[in-house]
C-alpha cells in the first residue's frame, strides 16, 4: 500500500461563503500514478468534491498539474489549482517568497500562477488563451434545457461559446431574481451538453447581490457527474474574455460573485495585466492527512 501527501480544500471563499472542494492530491516525480487510479480516486470522491487535483512537484518550484472530476479527465480546472497552489504558497516560505511560479497542466499547456498573498490574500492563474467556436445550438434549444422560458433569456447581450480552459456556453439572463433561480435537471443537461460538445454552461446576470461585483455568473457541469459548480476559475476566465470581447468589461480588477439561491455566493477575481487575463481568488484548507492506495 503507498501513501500520497492529501488535502481537501475549499477554493474562492470568501467571509462566510464555502468555496468550491477540491481533493488534492500532491506527488513527487517518483510517485506515478495511472490514469485508471485517478479515475478511481476521482470516482471515490463523487459527491464530496467538484474535482481531485493530483499535482507533481517537478522541482525548481516548478508543477505539473491533472485533473478528474468522478466522470473523466477535465481540461482544466481553475477552482481546484487555486486551491492546490493557494495552500503549497501559504505553507512553504520558499514559494511565498516568489511572485511567479510555473505549472504545466496536461490539456492547457504552461500556465503562470501569480502570488499576490501578502498583498491580498489571494493568487492568481494566467488564464488559458481563449479559443471562439460557433454556437451550436438554438437559443430555443437552450432554453428548453435549462427548463426556463426563452424570454428569461436576455436580448441585452449574445449568447458565446468560448473555451479558456473549458468549452464554456455563454447565457445572459435577464433578471438576477430569474437567473439565482435556475435548477434545471441534471440528467438532461448532461445529454445535452455531451451531445453538443459543451463542457459547461454559464449563465449571468450585470445585476449583483452586492454592488461591488461586476457581474453575477452560475455554472452548470452536468457533464463532470454534478449539476452545478459553487465558484470557478476557467468558466468565468471565459466569462472575462466575453466581457472584453463585447465592451462590458475594461480589464481592470473586478470581482465576480457566484452562485445559486441556495448558498451564500462565492467570489471570484479578474484582471488583466501586461495582455493577460488572470483570475484569482483564496481557498480554505478543511482536512490534511495521508491517502492510501
Amino acid at each position: 500500500m503507498n501513501a500520497y501527501k492529501y488535502k481537501k480544500i475549499d477554493a474562492f471563499t470568501s467571509g462566510l461563503s464555502l468555496g468550491n472542494p477540491a481533493a488534492c492530491v500532491y506527488l513527487d516525480k517518483s510517485q506515478v500514478l495511472t490514469d485508471a487510479q485517478m479515475l478511481s480516486i476521482a470516482k471515490q470522491h463523487k459527491g464530496f468534491v467538484s474535482e481531485v487535483v493530483y499535482c507533481i512537484d517537478m522541482g525548481d518550484s516548478s508543477f505539473d498539474m491533472i485533473y478528474y472530476s468522478s466522470e473523466c479527465e477535465v481540461s482544466f480546472c481553475g477552482h481546484g489549482t487555486i486551491a492546490c497552489m493557494y495552500s503549497l504558497i501559504k505553507s512553504n516560505p520558499q514559494l511565498q517568497a516568489q511572485r511567479e511560479i510555473s505549472i504545466r497542466t496536461r490539456k492547457k499547456g504552461n500556465l503562470t500562477i501569480y502570488n499576490k498573498i501578502t498583498e491580498q490574500d489571494a493568487i492568481y492563474i494566467s488564464a488559458p488563451e481563449p479559443v471562439h467556436f460557433d454556437i451550436p445550438v438554438t437559443v430555443q434549444e437552450i432554453a428548453d434545457n435549462l427548463q426556463i422560458n426563452i424570454s428569461k433569456i436576455s436580448k441585452k447581450y449574445p449568447v458565446d461559446f468560448i473555451d479558456a480552459g473549458n468549452r464554456t456556453l455563454i447565457v445572459p439572463i435577464a433578471s438576477f431574481d430569474d437567473e439565482i433561480s435556475i435548477f434545471p435537471n441534471e440528467q438532461t443537461l448532461k445529454n445535452f451538453t455531451l451531445k453538443n460538445d459543451i463542457d459547461i454552461i454559464l449563465i449571468f446576470c450585470m445585476d449583483t447581490e452586492d454592488k461591488t461585483h461586476k457581474a453575477h455568473t452560475r455554472i452548470f457541469a452536468a457533464k463532470y457527474g454534478y449539476l452545478e459548480d459553487p465558484a470557478t476559475g476557467s468558466g468565468n476566465a471565459a466569462f472575462g474574455y466575453y466581457m472584453l470581447k463585447n465592451d462590458i468589461w475594461d480589464g481592470n480588477k473586478i470581482t465576480i460573485e457566484q452562485g445559486g439561491n441556495d448558498r451564500i455566493f462565492n467570489t471570484i477575481h479578474l484582471c488583466r495585466e501586461n495582455g493577460k487575463l488572470l483570475f484569482g481568488g483564496k481557498a480554505a484548507m478543511r482536512i490534511e492527512g495521508v491517502y492510501y492506495i
